[in-house]
């Protein structure tokens, strides 16, 4: 697994938080001076937290579960888009549907109109239409598959979170938290970490802040990916072994059975 150093997250400017005056006072263990009335984070903590959550992450995919990213922040849109991509998990970055967690059997309801829309398309019944119904379920479809399009896989809920800014996110974060469900986040001074099971203390506005950080726990994901690979193609030639080396007992014993059967035929004659 790739580590995270000192020196990457200082030229990312992971270091730089909020003003002091808007910072949230449970971020202090996290926080290693004031400089001009801008806190600056403690890069060390980041790099060691980052490291534990993305070792957390590693498991999570190598036992085959799902890690669902949100930011819906502007400027990380992209970023976030295409590191979840690259590792074949869930995410949201437009806005966040309610209920997607706790509510989970609604939001699938959706995703699965998707693909009823869809089978109208192909099956032919679109021609029976006509033009404004045509347009009236093509813009459906569009606005489902904007919304929920990166998640059309996700069949069941997600083992876990990854949260861009708790803030902004907050009905994510509270929804996971009310199911159990593990919250990782990057978290800036002006957030309150309460919430969060894996913190990751860091500026969460620069886009190169956050893709270097995501570059880190993305990494160790297909790492576990890689593993659990590895593992499958492995396990049936275990199971192969073990069948050889089963067989030639079972011939044993059905040997012995008929050398027995021999032994009383004898004594009975």
């Amino acid at each position: 697994m790739s580590r995270i150093t000192f020196d990457t997250l200082l030229e990312a400017g992971a270091h730089f938080g909020h003003l002091k005056r808007k910072w949230n006072p449970a971020m202090a263990p996290y926080i290693f001076m004031e400089r001009n009335g801008i806190h600056i984070i403690d890069l060390h903590k980041t790099a060691a937290m980052t490291e534990t959550a993305a070792e957390a992450l590693k498991q999570i995919a190598k036992s085959g579960k799902k890690v669902l990213f949100v930011s819906t922040k502007k400027q990380l849109k992209e970023i976030v888009a295409e590191k979840a991509q690259s590792v074949g998990m869930p995410y949201v970055i437009e806005r966040w549907p309610g209920g997607m967690l706790t509510n989970f059997p609604t939001i699938r309801k959706a995703v699965k109109k998707m693909a009823t829309i869809d089978k109208l398309t192909q099956d032919g019944t679109y021609s029976n239409l006509s033009k404004r119904e045509i347009l009236q379920i093509s813009r459906q479809r569009a606005k489902l598959d904007k919304n929920l399009g990166s998640i059309a896989d996700l069949t069941r809920l997600p083992s876990a979170i990854f949260v861009v800014d708790v803030m902004k996110e907050h009905i994510a974060v509270h929804e996971a938290n009310r199911l159990g469900i593990p919250v990782f986040a990057i978290v800036d001074t002006n957030s309150n970490p309460n919430d969060i099971d894996f913190v990751i203390p860091a500026n969460d506005d620069a886009t190169k802040s956050v893709e270097v950080i995501l570059d880190a726990c993305c990494a160790a994901i297909a790492e576990g990916l890689e593993e659990r690979k590895v593992e499958k193609v492995d396990a049936p030639e275990e199971n192969d072994e073990n069948a050889e080396k089963k067989a030639p007992r079972r011939r044993t014993t059905k040997a012995r059975t008929a050398k027995v059967a021999e032994a009383s035929e004898e004594a009975a004659e």
